[in-house]
């Protein structure tokens, strides 16, 4: 396969401003969709993104930078989105042109809410993309530390395993190692998944319980991640490799991860609205676990999953933290 492609980043936030960076060391051009055209302005003239990673310093000349989703995608063999699950649809209700031929690797972690569906798995039902053309571009690995250049690993899945090798060839670095995997649909859901329990753990943390539980904690989270997956997509797949158990454990204990601060300002008190509005990023793992609650409901046989319950029943069954956790605390071993 022609490894001289045109890569398009679709997303305006840190994971989209991280990728774009790791690009740029292997890209000569990169075409750079954002919906916020102050942005745009202000990184074609000051040679950063004034919102996220501002420390990042981006060569322009390397960076085709559009508001229109369509010159992005027309322009682009390759595309890499990388906004928030919820707000995808709104995206892609924009487009004019068709997606036929293109190659989508999603960096989103999360469900689509309008069809349930993992982002992979819409392209796929809504937009009629062979999944030999859909890939997925995992942790662990967090935006923060990309942008410091300190040493992190991807895993690249696609079923079509050229596709998979160019990515990552193109994303790697000095600072990126790289690894490909065929399990486009179990990493897809690790990487929804991870964001719910880091929720979990910060909401831990914010109601004052230590490391020993935590520990405990994540030990349930990668069986119960397990057993999920299994359900959905059941394969032949080693849940404590990085991209799942690695994943879970950098989102479950950073202090970059978003999903585990905004679930520490639950466990200290806050309402759900007032923590969204004082995060300036999105916490996946908020849309997140509507959608995975709902779609284990709806399976013929509920699996296993007190962790996800629980944050489901603080996060949209209004129920008390604290009560919600002790009772938690019975069901885990």
């Amino acid at each position: 396969m022609n490894r001289d492609l045109k890569f398009a980043v679709l997303g305006g936030g840190s994971w989209a401003t991280a990728i774009v960076k790791m690009l740029t060391e292997n890209v000569d051009t990169i075409h750079w969709f954002m919906r916020n055209s102050d942005a745009i302005e202000h990184i074609r003239t000051q040679g950063h993104n004034p919102n996220y990673l501002s420390s990042v310093e981006f060569n322009t000349k390397q960076l085709l930078l559009t508001d229109d989703i369509n010159i992005a995608i027309n322009n682009a063999d390759i595309l890499i989105f990388a906004v928030p699950s919820a707000f995808l649809e709104t995206e892609l209700s924009k487009l004019k042109i068709s997606l036929e031929g293109k190659t989508i690797f999603s960096a989103i972690k999360g469900i689509v809410p309008e069809t349930g569906l993992i982002v992979g798995e819409h392209f796929n039902e809504k937009y009629d993309i062979p999944f030999e053309n859909i890939g997925v571009i995992t942790g662990p690995c967090h935006a923060e530390e990309v942008a410091l250049e300190r040493l992190s690993y991807l895993t690249i899945a696609c079923a079509n395993q050229d596709k998979a090798e160019i990515v990552a060839e193109h994303l790697s670095s000095d600072y990126i190692k790289t690894k490909i995997s065929d399990d486009i649909i179990g990493t897809e859901y690790a990487a929804m998944l991870k964001n719910i329990y880091a929720i979990a753990a910060g909401i831990a943390h914010g109601l004052g319980y230590g490391d020993n539980f935590q520990s405990v904690l994540m030990s349930n989270a990668i069986r119960e991640m397990k057993r999920y997956i299994k359900k959905v997509h059941n394969m032949k797949r080693n849940i404590n490799n990085s991209a799942y158990l690695g994943d879970l454990l950098v989102t479950g204990y950073s202090v970059f991860s978003r999903n585990r601060m905004f679930g520490n300002m639950i466990g200290k008190g806050y309402t759900v609205k007032s923590a969204m509005m004082e995060m300036k990023m999105v916490a996946e793992g908020y849309y997140a676990t509507k959608s995975a609650y709902k779609l284990d409901k709806d399976k013929n046989k509920k699996t296993n999953t007190p962790i996800l319950d629980a944050v489901y029943q603080i996060l949209y069954n209004d129920k008390n933290p604290k009560k919600v956790f002790k009772d938690l605390t019975d069901k885990l071993d």
